[in-house]
């Protein structure tokens, strides 16, 4: 069976045609044209490349060929480039005489080159030269309160003549003390004319914000300066923030709004009740109250942590600062203030010899050591280990100049070899208070402390004693305590802000 196509006749198979001679079986033959000369060349030229890459193969024979292919295309774009030949412009003509004074009134040039603009008068006899330039006749400036600085001080600095600037003190220190005044407080002045440049010149005006709810103003009347107080209107709703602990309770707090010292306060209450990394869960929630002051200018200024309080669903803990008498203290919402803790070092040194048996430096037998001897510089303060009473200040024997004080719970402290005694008998100290100064008075080989420690009678180790004091409000205090509570939870999340 045969198949028949463009080209004649082909075997079924699909096999090569078998030849005979010069004649293919079953096939047509087809004459093919000798190619000519012009073909060969130009098949011959699109099988080279003129235009190879020059940096590979350097050397080779058609690395040559692509340097020539570059070197003819360059030479031929310089040859077929057209001629750089300048183009001259016309120039006009200089401007002389009336024409140039007229173009020169209209202008615009720097002032460097000695331009100036307008047309000008020729001066007549009402002319007058002045000897010198006419000083301004008022200046406005602006001063800044630095730390310790005095407010007289920074007037002078700004050019006001000490008259006036002590006068200003002395007006403005009639209404608050000068030492009130915060750093960094601005100060806006006017200074007048004044008769001579040899004096300074005349306070005219002068206003600052003495106090977050007071604007000040000085104003010249006559020969004296006359003040203006201006009270400023200020609501002191507290500002309550809440939200979720999360992952953690110091950067929930601070992106909730509350600032930095008042998130360090806060969680430094709440550690006198609970373990923060322990106790404290992602799903707890912060409660916070904060002074808050509103000028009715604008302003706002925040204050102390009032109220601090978590919420751990089967359990809340509700803190308030609270401040009777003595220093602030935190009291739950029943009223009671708990403190624990442990009793801190009374001097700065190094623990010599610690409690316990021992051989005695200078008796030369084992005896007990009821204390702690801590090394440190002669002269160095003693401070009270924990709020107290004294009980005894003087000389005591061996101890040389000592101090007791009754701390109360049976717990009792002592403190002896003092050089120099700071308290006397019957005086209420608090903790951190110098109560005298390292010496080596008594049975002593040196400035050292002996510190000794009592629980009910006996002595005990003073490192190893931790401490737990509650405070429980009672009576009129426990009403008014009472009442700031309720005024404070009263306050809406957000309020003020």
């Amino acid at each position: 069976m045969f198949l028949r196509n463009d080209h004649g006749l082909e075997l079924a198979g699909g096999g090569a045609a078998r030849s005979v001679g010069n004649r293919a079986f079953g096939r047509v033959s087809v004459a093919t044209p000798d190619p000519g000369r012009l073909d060969w060349l130009r098949s011959a030229a699109a099988g080279i490349d003129w235009a190879p890459d020059l940096g590979a193969q350097i050397g080779s024979r058609d690395w040559w060929r692509g340097l020539a292919t570059f070197t003819a295309l360059c030479g031929t774009a310089w040859a077929l480039g057209p001629t750089m030949r300048p183009l001259v412009g016309a120039t006009p003509s200089p401007l002389s005489g009336a024409a140039f004074e007229e173009v020169r009134g209209q202008g615009i040039a720097p002032l460097a080159w000695g331009g100036d603009t307008g047309r000008r008068m020729a001066a007549n006899d009402l002319v007058a030269p002045l000897a010198e330039a006419p000083e301004r006749p008022i200046v406005d400036l602006a001063a800044t309160l630095g730390e310790g600085d005095d407010l007289d001080h920074v007037l002078m600095r700004a050019g006001v003549g000490r008259g006036d600037a002590r006068a200003a003190a002395a007006l403005i220190a009639q209404t608050v003390p000068l030492g009130d005044i915060q750093p960094g407080t601005r100060i806006a002045l006017t200074l007048g004319r004044r008769p001579a440049r040899t004096v300074a010149r005349p306070l005219e005006k002068l206003a600052l914000r003495a106090r977050f709810d007071l604007a000040v103003s000085l104003d010249r009347a006559g020969a004296g300066l006359v003040m203006t107080r201006r009270p400023i209107a200020i609501d002191a709703t507290p500002l309550r923030i809440q939200g979720l602990v999360g992952s953690s309770l110091y950067r929930s707090a601070r992106a909730a709004g509350a600032p930095a010292r008042v998130v360090e306060s806060y969680i430094k209450a709440l550690a006198t009740r609970l373990s923060i990394g322990r106790d404290v869960g992602a799903a707890d929630s912060f409660d916070l109250i904060v002074e808050q002051q509103r000028a009715a200018t604008g302003e706002t200024r925040l204050g102390d942590l009032l109220f601090a309080g978590i919420d751990q669903g089967r359990r809340k803990v509700q803190l308030v600062r609270w401040q009777d008498e003595g220093k602030p203290a935190w009291f739950d919402a029943k009223g009671q203030s708990e403190r624990r803790g442990f009793m801190g070092m009374p001097v700065a040194g190094r623990i010599t010899s610690s409690f316990g048996y021992r051989m005695h430096p200078l008796l030369g037998y084992l005896k007990m050591h009821k204390g702690l001897d801590i090394g440190a510089p002669y002269g160095s303060p003693i401070y009270a280990a924990l709020d107290g009473v004294v009980q005894g200040a003087g000389r005591s024997g061996g101890y040389g100049n000592f101090v007791k004080l009754v701390h109360g719970g049976g717990l009792a402290s002592g403190y002896g070899h003092m050089s120099r005694i700071a308290v006397a008998r019957g005086e209420h100290v608090r903790q951190g208070q110098v109560i005298g100064y390292v010496g080596s008075t008594g049975l002593s080989t040196g400035p050292h402390l002996h510190w000794e420690v009592w629980r009910n009678g006996q002595t005990i180790n003073p490192r190893a004693i931790s401490f737990a004091s509650m405070q429980a409000l009672s009576g009129e205090a426990l009403r008014r305590f009472r009442a700031r509570v309720a005024g404070l939870l009263a306050v809406k999340v957000g309020q003020g802000g």
